[in-house]
Formats: structure tokens, sequence, C-alpha cells
């Protein structure tokens, strides 16, 4: 891809979206089956780059780490997405400390950090530990398994569902509704989306008439409660905080997990390495979270006023998206960037991001995915792919990165 040939120029914009975004090869399945190529390319010759988004909106890709880093910390890039759209665009996702600004976001960040100190997080560690074992108990084969379904998926929604106090049968149907809101950029049904953004709703709805009646030590009763005490969290607040942490206290892990193990399976090498040397671990979850990251895209900002960036003129509203895998990709900032390397020291990569918006839930998946990949490999040492890495089917959407399923046969 030469893309000095698809860059496309103000003036053209109007005239030819259609081709602008064909040309440049983005969100098609060759690039959600292996973006880097492509990566790469702009970083050297168009860092900060003007395409058109699955949604039907021009904005702005960031592709360099130096550049996402100052984009991720700059307030003049707002993520409030009432602002930019108006209320009438409101949805059930759009009240939370993901897409507010100062000092919404404080408030409402506050409230939530609380649950996941480095010290409550570090105590769940046997449970967590309980939890992948009993997984692995009552596989359905010790044979094999898919990754995802049987391991990667239940894991995490197992623990944030106890967190948030939410009945952990109903994983799956947090797991649909996830998989829309996630997917919502390639979404060809916008009344599927309507629709379980519908049942969402009447079920949090519901379940937070039952918590106010009955409240317990769990963090949605934490957070109906503070709301009545006057802490000015609205009902719409709620639900998107309480939504949010649903959708990202799991998907972040699902994949780190699977894009972890499948990096391990990949270069057996490294997966060698890292049962000879388990104390690796931590460097072990470092290098996955930056060589194929779970979250390939920051969610979206906004300019808040004309912005001269990099030699681009950003215009006011316009919006401006982080390429997070890209970054970790950058051949400025990390030695040997495509190869996978545990033993790599420590790593500024961006996956959980950077600034006011770090994900606060960063240590619990960082926990998770220790104790999930080591659990693997110490039950499963010989674990191995049981499919052509090419012929695995990767996510739509612009959020998470991560395979559908990854069959494995174990023994």
């Amino acid at each position: 891809m030469n893309t000095n040939e698809i860059h496309q120029n103000d003036e053209k914009h109007e005239s030819n979206q259609n081709n602008a975004y064909t040309n440049a090869n983005f969100f098609t399945a060759a690039f959600t089956q292996n973006p880097y190529p492509v990566y790469e390319k702009l970083r050297k010759d168009d860092p900060v780059f003007k395409v058109m988004f699955p949604q039907g909106e021009f904005g702005w890709i960031i592709s360099r780490y130096e550049d996402a880093v100052q984009v991720l910390k700059d307030s003049r890039f707002s993520k409030d997405m009432i602002k930019r759209y108006g209320a009438e665009h409101q949805s059930i996702f759009s009240s939370n400390m993901l897409f507010s600004d100062p000092p919404d976001h404080r408030r409402l960040r506050g409230l939530v950090q609380k649950a996941f100190t480095p010290k409550l997080v570090a105590d769940m560690r046997s449970h967590i530990q309980s939890i992948a074992d009993t997984l692995l108990d009552h596989l359905p084969s010790q044979e094999t398994m898919n990754l995802i379904d049987d391991f990667a998926f239940p894991l995490p929604i197992i623990v944030i569902s106890e967190i948030l106090g939410v009945p952990t049968e109903d994983r799956d149907k947090f797991r649909m509704w996830s998989n829309t809101v996630i997917d919502a950029s390639t979404a060809k049904s916008p009344e599927l989306f309507e629709q379980h953004e519908r049942e969402f709703t009447e079920y949090l709805t519901a379940w937070f008439a039952k918590v106010r009646k009955d409240p317990g030590q769990d963090l949605i009763s934490q957070l109906v409660i503070a709301e009545e005490a006057g802490e000015q969290l609205t009902e719409k607040e709620l639900l998107g905080v309480v939504s949010l942490l649903i959708i990202a206290g799991h998907e972040t892990t699902v994949n780190l997990i699977g894009n972890g193990i499948l990096a391990l399976l990949e270069h057996p090498e490294q997966r060698d390495l890292l049962i000879q040397q388990p104390e690796l671990i931590h460097q072990a979850i470092e290098e996955m979270l930056r060589y194929n990251g779970p979250v390939e895209f920051s969610t979206s900002r906004w300019a808040s006023e004309d912005i001269e960036f990099r030699g681009q003129r950003i215009a006011k509203g316009e919006m401006v998206i982080v390429a997070l895998d890209s970054a970790n990709r950058d051949e400025e900032q990390f030695k040997d960037p495509k190869v996978f390397d545990i033993t790599r020291e420590k790593s500024a990569h961006l996956a959980f991001g950077k600034g006011i918006h770090l994900c606060l839930g960063a240590p619990l998946a960082r926990l998770e995915g220790e104790i999930a990949v080591s659990t693997l490999l110490n039950r499963f040492p010989n674990m191995r792919l049981q499919a052509d890495v090419d012929t695995l089917e990767w996510r739509p959407g612009m959020i998470v990165r991560g395979v559908k399923e990854i069959p494995v046969q174990l023994k």
C-alpha cells in the first residue's frame, strides 16, 4: 500500500469518500487478520492519517508511539461523546468515566477505583487461581479445547461478575451484549444493537432495584448507595459505569489470554523458556500485551478546538483514534518490535492506554493473565494449536483485537 496514493486531501473528501476508504484497505478482512504491515507503512509515511471509519465518519489515526502518548495525555482531545454528538445520541454506554472529561471523569472514576486497588487485587489471587483450576478440571475433554470458550472467556467474566455482584450464570447474556457493543463500529444491524442495548438496560435496571432493597458488599451495591448518599451518580451514569465494568472487565483479559497463548504456540521456544523459567511470567505478560495487544485502537477522542498536530490540521470536532497496537510496534521505541521475546526488559507499552484514562482494571487483567497462562502451561505443557494460524478468524470491530476461537490439542 502506497499511503501517498491513498491519502486524501480535504477537498477530495466530500467528493470521493468511498474511494478513500476502499483504497486505504483499512478494516477489511485482510487488515483484521494482520494489520501490522499497514501500521508499519503508516508510521513511516503517514503517521497522522485521515481515513473514513466504518460508521461513515472521517477521522484521524495516530500510529507512532510518541504521537500516541501525546494524544492520550492531551486535554484538548475530548472524550465526552455527548458534547460531540448531543444528548439525543446518548446511549447506555455514554455516561461513564471512559467517555467523560474532568471534573465528571474524576468523580466517576473515583467511585469505582477503590474496588481495584493493588492490595484488593492481590488479595484475589488465590480465588482467581481456584476459578482457573475449576474451569480446567471441568473441561468437556481433557484432550482438546476451544481456548476462548472453555477458558479465556469464562475466567474473567466470572471474576468481574463476582466483584459487581451479578449472577455468574448470566455470563452468556453479558457476552452477547458485550459483543454487540464491541462490534458496533462494523455492525450491519442497528436494530440488533438497539435490541441488545434495551435488554442490557432492562436487566441492569431490574438488578439496581433489587440491590436498593437489599444491598450487599459488592461494587454495584456500593455505587447504588453512593448515588443515594448524594454522590450525584444519576441513573444514566449508574447504567453507564456498570455496563462499562461488565464489558471492559472481561474483554481485555479474554484477548490477553487468547492472544498471549497464541503467541506462545507460534513461538514454541518462548513457550519452553517460560515453562523452564516460570519466574518470567511477569515479563511474558507484558510482552504479550505489547506484541499483539488485546485492545487494538483507543476509544474515540474529538478535537475540542482546531489543533495543529505533526504538520496536520485537525479541525474542531474531528475524531482522533490511537492505534495502540501500532504504537507498541514502533521501531523508534522498541528494539526489534516484530520479535516476540518474553525476556524483553521493562516495556512502556500502551496496551492499557496512558494519562487520566489509563485502564483502572489493568492490575486485575495482569493478575488474571498471569494465573491463566501459568496454569495452562503447568497443566498442559505440550499444548499445541489444532489449526493453521492463518485460518483463525479475528473478531471484527475497532476496539478489541482477539480471535473468535482457538482450537488446541492439550496432550
